[in-house]
């Protein structure tokens, strides 16, 4: 058998709404969010920051529901600020096929569609 890393979920052009260096860590991601997009407190996320090309992991952590936050905490503050727009994935190891659950939102972390993986190959 061979396990393969999978994209699962998606959350396409999040606005980072603030970060907080002093905080213990993680990404906190507006709850619903999370749902649509299946992604649970402590996964494991990749944050590609679309506005100066950084890239992190770290864990998510649900944020209030409806509130529109995005906030980047701990280390990897200094990597994504204010008003900067980002693009947050979580993976899965897997040897089936994954349809990911892939969002992507407004500049207020609102949704806006679902979006399917329309690339060949």
């Amino acid at each position: 058998m061979q396990l393969r890393f999978m994209r699962r979920s998606k959350i396409h052009r999040a606005t980072v709404t603030s970060a907080d260096l002093n905080d213990v860590g993680s990404i906190a991601i507006n709850e619903d969010l999370m749902r649509r997009t299946d992604i649970i407190s402590g996964d494991k996320v990749s944050v590609w920051n679309v506005t100066n090309g950084e890239r992190i992991e770290t864990d998510a952590v649900p944020g209030s529901s409806g509130a529109g936050e995005t906030v980047v905490n701990g280390a990897a503050a200094p990597k994504l600020h204010d008003k900067d727009i980002a693009i947050i994935v979580a993976f899965t190891l897997t040897d089936e096929p994954v349809t990911p659950k892939m969002v992507s939102v407004d500049d207020r972390n609102a949704f806006l569609e679902d979006l399917a993986d329309n690339r060949k190959g």
